[in-house]
């Protein structure tokens, strides 16, 4: 029984008993919820930041960030999918058909397959607490903060052969990472080994604490210490913050070792694009 909460307490009829999710709750009401926040302003920031199409409500936001890519177009629930049907609707009327996106959900949803998407899995969060990045016998890697287009540039080049993303392919500058990116609540960092640019990660401050996102490394620098440095980056973006992310199966130990702990798994669907008809529309 929760401390406090005896059996003959019962709430009056007109009473709300808070779930957790709604609109006007505080973001730090608590961590997940901040997690859930911050996932749900990225991909705002991302298309907004390319002039693309964007949406953020109560109940879910996302961005039109690209017409290509399986992980291109990320779609965030903001409270539990209660109503698929609805929800998928508002979903189409920003991403159509022929444009594939990714939805994310902190919460077990309902069977989506009878609405074109396909079940990715179950991803853990991993949340990693204020505190320094410890001492270690890593190796010492060059990472540098990117602050102009032509850096914003080779971060998205690194970023798409690193992760990789050969969907973007061929890629034109500003397609995934749009010129007005780079914000005070929005950073990116290149890592160099040899004085090669090898890895790039980038740091999303909201909701009291940072998304780390985009973290790629080149194949020919693996290994090396410039996926972990650059990372580290993004962490500490603000020191007095949790850093928050979205993790594989395969990558989880490596977080690990940097001290994050997985809090619960997410679910993640995809839609993947149909053909444009001819009558499609394009940006």
């Amino acid at each position: 029984m929760v401390r406090g909460m005896g059996a003959s307490m019962t709430p009056a009829e007109d009473e709300h008993l808070t779930t957790g999710w709604e609109p006007d709750l505080a973001a730090d009401d608590t961590l997940v919820r901040q997690a859930v926040l911050v996932h749900a302003s990225w991909p705002v920031e991302v298309a907004r930041a390319a002039g693309r199409p964007w949406r953020s409500g109560p109940r879910w936001a996302g961005g039109w960030i690209g017409d290509r890519g399986a992980l291109t177009n990320p779609v965030v629930l903001v409270q539990p999918l209660t109503r698929p049907e609805e929800i998928l609707r508002e979903v189409d009327e920003l991403l159509p058909a022929h444009v594939p996106y990714l939805l994310i959900s902190a919460w077990p949803t309902p069977d989506l397959s009878a609405y074109g998407l396909a079940l990715l899995g179950h991803p853990p969060l991993m949340v990693r607490f204020a505190g320094p990045r410890p001492a270690s016998d890593e190796p010492v890697v060059e990472v540098r903060e990117v602050r102009d287009a032509t850096g914003l540039a080779l971060a998205e080049r690194v970023l798409v052969e690193g992760y990789p993303m050969p969907e973007l392919e061929p890629l034109t500058t500003g397609d995934l990472l749009g010129p007005s990116l780079l914000r005070p609540a929005t950073r990116v960092w290149l890592a160099f080994v040899d004085g090669d640019p090898a890895a790039v990660a980038a740091a999303h401050l909201h909701s009291g604490v940072t998304l780390v996102e985009y973290v790629a490394t080149l194949p020919a620098a693996r290994g090396r210490g410039a996926g972990a440095a650059v990372t580290w980056a993004a962490a500490l973006a603000d020191p007095a913050r949790p850093a928050v992310l979205i993790a594989s199966d395969d990558g989880r130990p490596v977080y690990e070792r940097m001290g994050y702990t997985a809090v619960e798994r997410w679910t993640a669907w995809l839609r993947p694009g149909r053909e444009a008809t001819s009558g499609s529309s394009s940006r």
